[in-house]
Parts: structure tokens; C-alpha cells; sequence
């Protein structure tokens, strides 16, 4: 059996705050990492999907990782995920060596997600590059295979390439495809030989028996001590129908709402006391009426 890897766990897809006049709350975001990690996260991803990512400059991206790390003077082991990925190769180059030398724990990079009839050729060549010029040995590449928002699916022969000439880069993928049947074929074709992570909560139980890794999924801004009991039993050899269930319902309820980050960031704030962050256009932020119906919907789940 393959040993754990070191990012295995549960992760947030975290949101990013912003202030009144739409920067980025850079005091404020080592607060929201340390309640993910006393609330049972592993780590976080940051600038992914629900931290609006594409949405930042490269200046802010540099600043918010920069406040990101103040997490580690209480949370030493806390891991720090960027997502780096652009359609620019030499952003993607930029943003993906900026995190490594500021000592983050791996990236999750986007495929160049404007030009979507590229071949899978086109794609080695383009993660290859990002590897050599911005990965050092030993560090952490994840894909990001998102085809219903990207356009660009990461085949399986795809990561088996980049896995086969970058053992020692290529960690595996964050899997937001929320197919079971996917992550099934990643199992059966790698095993624990790479790393996958999930992206959709509901099927964290099942793909963690097909040799997922663990899961990085908006809901754990949320839901984050659910996600670890069911990490937790798997671990021991067990399964948590029950808490399963539960996140199942609470996934639900989030993809009635789309998009994830206006939702996340109201009920974090009804919820958990923060500040009512809003999120940056074209996202708008969720109509007060729309609110207290998904807070209604999630409480029935996880707090009655």
C-alpha cells in the first residue's frame, strides 16, 4: 500500500474576504484560516473557485498569500494550498513560483482554459513548462480538472504523462468533475499513486473507498467537522452513513444556490459572526430574501 501523502485531508476551498470599498480583507484572513483550522481543516485552498481567483490582480494574489501565512504562528501544520492557474503561461509561471518561494504547500493550477478545442498534447506542453520553470522538486502540482467552468478536461491519460515524466512535481488533481464514476476510474487506474482530491462533498464518502485523498470543497467554510468525521472514519476503517448524509443534503441545498461564493460568504457571516463580505463583479452579492431561505434550508440539516 501506498504511503499517505502529506496534503491528504480535508481542505476548504476558502472564500476571499473583501472589504466595503472591494479589496481584499488581508487582516482579516488569518482570522477565517484559523477558524477553518480549529473546526477540523487540514488546510485551505486559496484563490481557487469559491475564492473568486481569477477575479484578483496579480498584486492582490501576491498580498493575500503574503497574509495567508500568518496562520502559522498558531497553526504551524496548517497547509497551504494557491491556485496559481491562468490561460497566460507566463502569469501561471509567475503566480506558481510566487507561492513556492513564499513556502506554500502546493499549487492547483487551472488549465489555460480560453482555448478550449487544445489537445492533450497542447496541455502536456503547457503543464510541463509550469513544472520545470516554477515547481522545485519535491513540491506540489495539482491539475485542476473543472470542465463544466473550464471547458478543458484533464484526460487520464493526460495526468498519467505528467505523472510519469514529473514524479516528483505532479502530485495528482483537484477532481470538481463531482463524478463518482470519475473518481472511480482515478482509482482504479492510479491507486494512492496520485493525489486526488474532490471537489463535491456529496461523494467524499465513496471516493475516499476508490483511493481519494481527501477533498477540497466550498462547503467546508462551513461544514468543516462534518467533512473531518467522515475523513476520520475512513481513516479507521469505517464509514459515517449518517454524517454522509448529512453533507449530501447540505451539498444539495449549495447547488440550488449557484454561484458558491456569494452563498458562502452570507452564511459564514449569519453563522459564524464574520463580517458580511461581499464578492467582486460580475458575482453579485445574495439578495437578503434568498439569504434567509439557504440559512433556513442548511440550519434544518446541520443544526436541529
Amino acid at each position: 500500500m501506498t504511503d499517505p501523502h502529506q496534503l491528504d485531508g480535508v481542505y476548504a476551498a476558502a472564500i476571499t474576504p473583501l472589504t466595503p470599498s472591494d479589496k481584499i480583507d488581508l487582516d482579516l484572513l488569518p482570522a477565517l484560516l484559523g477558524f477553518l483550522a480549529r473546526r477540523g481543516c487540514h488546510g485551505a485552498l486559496l484563490l481557487g473557485t469559491t475564492g473568486e481567483g481569477p477575479s484578483f490582480a496579480p498584486d492582490e494574489r501576491t498580498a493575500l498569500l503574503h497574509a495567508a501565512l500568518e496562520i502559522r504562528h498558531e497553526f504551524p501544520d496548517f497547509k497551504l494550498l494557491a491556485g496559481t492557474g491562468t490561460p497566460s503561461l507566463e502569469e501561471t509561471i509567475a503566480n506558481t513560483r510566487a507561492a513556492f518561494d513564499l513556502g506554500f504547500d502546493g499549487v492547483v493550477v487551472l488549465p489555460p482554459y480560453y482555448f478550449r478545442n487544445t489537445t492533450d498534447e497542447g496541455l502536456f506542453i503547457w503543464f510541463s513548462q509550469v513544472i520545470q520553470r516554477a515547481v522545485p522538486r519535491g513540491s506540489a502540482l495539482l491539475g485542476y480538472h473543472f470542465p463544466s467552468i473550464t471547458g478543458v478536461p484533464l484526460s487520464i491519460e493526460l495526468l498519467a504523462r505528467l505523472k510519469d515524466c514529473f514524479p516528483d512535481q505532479f502530485a495528482g488533481l483537484k477532481d470538481s468533475s463531482g463524478s463518482l464514476e470519475h473518481a472511480q476510474q482515478l482509482g482504479q487506474r492510479f491507486g494512492q499513486d496520485i493525489l486526488t482530491m474532490v471537489g463535491n462533498d456529496r461523494i467524499l464518502s465513496p471516493a475516499l473507498v476508490a483511493h481519494a485523498s481527501g477533498c477540497i470543497t466550498a462547503m467546508a467554510n462551513l461544514c468543516s467537522p462534518y467533512l473531518r468525521r467522515v475523513w476520520e472514519a475512513h481513516q479507521n476503517g469505517v464509514s459515517d452513513a449518517e454524517t454522509q448524509s448529512k453533507l449530501d443534503l447540505g451539498r444539495s441545498i449549495l447547488d440550488r444556490y449557484p454561484p458558491a461564493p456569494p452563498v458562502i460568504k452570507a452564511l459564514i457571516s449569519r453563522r459564524h459572526n464574520f463580517p458580511r463580505w461581499s464578492v467582486r463583479p460580475p458575482l453579485l452579492d445574495l439578495p437578503v430574501e434568498v439569504e434567509a431561505r439557504v440559512m433556513a434550508e442548511m440550519d434544518a440539516v446541520f443544526y436541529d
